[in-house]
């Protein structure tokens, strides 16, 4: 590699470290980052605002701010202290129960759904009902973040490097559906599992508590029932035009700004109510860490590092395959899945095309990249944005404190994805 190329991971490795020890704030270490990369023409700014693979991901930062709109509206409804009662009494104030309701509830949507939409709904749900029991309500969104991202990997729309990766290896909706989800259902079953060991014998239930929520009517919660059923049309028609990707071609980013437009434009709402629930913060990081990324790959950094980890299994499907899971998993954990995909898929292309169209190796970067980002707090983007949302509302999640939790859950479910493939593809 090149000086700069050395150069630039340096500045990239001391960024992510200010971000993890958190002596600085993760916004001015990602945007000095950022802004180090520029200055020293690692990246351009061409590249960086306006390359699709190495520049920041306007459909990301656009899709979180539009469905941040839509749900700040909502929340004025009162829906969401309506969901938090419904959900503590189905539960029956047990703490677990309660985070396995949410977590099977996350897992679902997310498969529908982007990731990150389903948390941005999610999360809120879960402060208020957590205030409700009295408990502690971190553990709920760190395992909601983790739900988003398994259950995002089921279908081709789930998480966006699935995009990327049907697009170029020419696969379908259902062959997600039929590779993707049954693996995800079990990998579910067994982080239910987990949650039970990493949080939930230190869950106290409280009877007061417990009977004080099964006495509330959650219909009397219900602020404002006109603006509730525009707000529920509205976000309706958006779910709809996401899941009709394939048919309608309208980027998801695209969709929620017409979404947080109409809903602002057709109700009482102001704009500056619409947008006070906007986590300015948070999309304000996720362009440094574009940025960051972005110039590892303008400088070859990520396209070297994949070929090095390709090459030492020589072209052989089986290593191959479990090389690609593992090393796509570990890097994902580090850098933003999204353009690790951007890059390594066309080398994975060629991989396919050599090895005799195994396909085997697609699902390998698949389960990889959405796996991994589960792994540390800024491995995919359902992540950050809990974690900005904790920090508004006053529980801040620090980075070990997620990240001491996820690798033990990467470790697991990509263990287990493992001899999965090796069952149904190398056999």
């Amino acid at each position: 590699m090149s000086v700069l190329a050395w150069v630039s991971v340096a500045v990239f490795l001391v960024a992510y470290a200010l971000i993890a020890t958190e002596k600085v704030h993760r916004v001015a270490a990602a945007l000095g980052g950022a802004g180090i990369m520029l200055l020293i023409h690692a990246t351009k700014g061409e590249a960086a605002f306006f390359s699709r693979h190495a520049g920041i991901d306007w459909n990301v930062i656009f899709l979180l701010l539009g469905m941040m709109i839509i749900v700040g509206v909502l929340k004025q409804t009162g829906v969401f202290e309506y969901l938090a009662i419904w959900a503590a009494k189905r539960a029956r104030g047990r703490p677990f129960r309660l985070m396995v309701l949410l977590v099977l509830i996350t897992a679902v949507a997310s498969a529908l759904l982007d990731n990150v939409t389903t948390v941005l709904l999610v999360a809120p749900v879960t402060f208020l009902v957590c205030e409700r029991l009295a408990v502690n309500p971190v553990p709920f969104l760190i395992a909601e973040a983790m739900a988003s991202n398994i259950g995002g990997a089921a279908t081709l729309v789930g998480d966006p490097p699935n995009i990327i990766i049907a697009s170029r290896g020419g696969l379908t909706f259902n062959d997600f559906l039929a590779h993707m989800a049954p693996m995800v259902i079990v990998l579910t079953a067994v982080f239910v599992g987990l949650c039970w060991l990493m949080f939930g014998r230190s869950f106290r239930y409280d009877p007061e508590r417990a009977e004080s929520v099964m006495a509330l009517d959650e219909r009397e919660a219900i602020a404002d029932r006109r603006l509730l059923w525009q707000s529920l049309a509205v976000l309706a028609l958006v779910m709809a035009a996401f899941v009709l990707h394939p048919v309608l071609h309208y980027e998801p980013s695209v969709v929620a700004l017409l979404g947080a437009g109409v809903l602002v434009a057709a109700t009482k709402v102001t704009t500056e109510e619409a947008i006070a629930e906007v986590e300015w913060p948070t999309l304000v990081f996720f362009a440094g860490l574009f940025v960051m990324v972005g110039a590892l790959v303008e400088t070859g950094v990520i396209k070297e590092l994949s070929r090095a980890a390709v090459s030492v299994t020589s072209g052989q499907p089986e290593a191959t395959a479990l090389g690609l899971l593992g090393v796509s998993a570990a890097l994902s954990a580090i850098v933003d899945n999204i353009p690790y995909v951007a890059t390594m898929s066309p080398i994975v292309e060629q991989l396919v095309q050599a090895n005799g169209g195994h396909d085997v190796l697609w699902w390998a970067l698949a389960f990889g990249a959405d796996l991994g980002g589960n792994a540390t707090a800024v491995g995919a983007a359902a992540n950050v944005v809990v974690l900005g949302i904790a920090a508004r509302n006053g529980t801040p999640i620090s980075f070990w404190q997620f990240t001491k939790y996820g690798l033990i859950v990467t470790a697991v479910t990509v263990a287990l994805v493992a001899p999965y493939l090796w069952l149904r593809y190398l056999l």
